[in-house]
């Protein structure tokens, strides 16, 4: 078998795009999508119906062009979702607008809504997970969320911190994003590589694999954001990863021997349970660099596209 066979073997595989035709090819399991893969696929010429037809939605909801564009935004998000479900036979992560990343009360309704308008096109809430940035206040809302049937998945994760609290919360998905901590630590520490084993993304993901597997959480781990396919094998036996078609097909590519990393019956020496409050875990945020630095940044890029989106869908 192939290294992308043998990580299926072991851990589930999810496509980290909006293209189906990728999806098609790899066959993974689940799928997740977010503003920017959103705005990606808007360009591809068989979304085009999707996007006209999200437009007229929208613009029959009234209101504001801010509030029709943003209607527009959750309903093409909606469509491209179904179409995924069509390939993939497990879960489709959508992605509650960045915009309400610090409104509690707000996101939880932005995810009712999304739910909803799955399920009035005759999707099924166990088909979906919605996707909220790992802020506090996005973490409440997952609790409030999981508690009425509906599963998150915590984007945007940089800090065991983030993990701790999404564990406590009950949230049924957490992303951690492995690229995107080696980024901040390539520009920090002066560097152009750092070697797989040693990767502090692919470290911060076994840590909390290994904490979760320890501590009897049932919180899914899914490694995301990855930058090349050493990260992905230093994980496989992680609960899930979410890949790439271009890693995919490096992977698909690649005959040699994959050697299972992560399993959660050798899980070696991990940290005491921890509690967190609201308190504890600002000032444990505030005292890691990166993880906040990296959480703004990834909320403000998302909202851009998010932005980019919603004027292409404003008539």
């Amino acid at each position: 078998m192939n290294k992308l066979d043998q990580l299926k073997s072991m851990t589930q595989v999810v496509a980290d795009t909006g293209d189906l035709d990728a999806m098609i090819q790899y066959q993974p399991q689940d799928a997740t999508t977010n503003p920017s893969l959103l705005l990606k696929a808007a360009d591809l010429p068989r979304y085009q119906p999707l996007l006209e037809e999200a437009q007229r939605w929208g613009r029959d909801q009234g209101g504001s062009p801010a509030a029709r564009a943003a209607a527009a935004g959750d309903y093409l998000a909606v469509s491209i979702g179904l179409e995924i479900q069509n390939i993939v036979p497990g879960r489709v992560s959508t992605e509650v607008d960045a915009r309400l990343s610090f409104d509690r009360d707000a996101t939880v309704a932005r995810a009712r809504r999304i739910v909803d308008l799955y399920e009035s096109r005759g999707s099924n809430r166990s088909r979906v997970l919605i996707k909220i940035a790992s802020t506090w206040e996005g973490i409440q809302a997952a609790r409030e969320l999981e508690a009425d049937g509906i599963n998150c998945n915590l984007t945007l994760l940089f800090s065991f911190t983030q993990a701790l609290a999404c564990a406590e919360s009950g949230v049924y998905l957490i992303s951690p994003f492995v690229g995107r901590i080696l980024d901040w630590h390539l520009a920090a520490s002066g560097k152009t590589a750092i070697a797989p084993e040693q990767d502090p993304g692919v470290q911060s993901v076994t840590q909390i694999y290994n904490y979760y597997k320890h501590h009897g959480y049932q919180t899914v781990v899914m490694g995301a954001s990855f930058r090349n396919s050493g990260e992905i094998e230093q994980l496989a036996g992680c609960d899930r990863l979410t890949i790439s078609p271009q890693l995919m097909q490096s992977l698909a590519e690649d005959d040699s021997l994959l050697e299972r990393k992560l399993e959660a019956g050798r899980v070696g020496e991990v940290e005491e349970k921890i509690k967190l409050d609201e308190k504890s875990f600002r000032w444990m945020m505030n005292e890691d660099a990166m993880a906040t630095e990296k959480l703004a940044e990834g909320i403000r890029l998302f909202t851009r596209d998010q932005e980019k989106l919603e004027s292409r869908l404003v008539v």
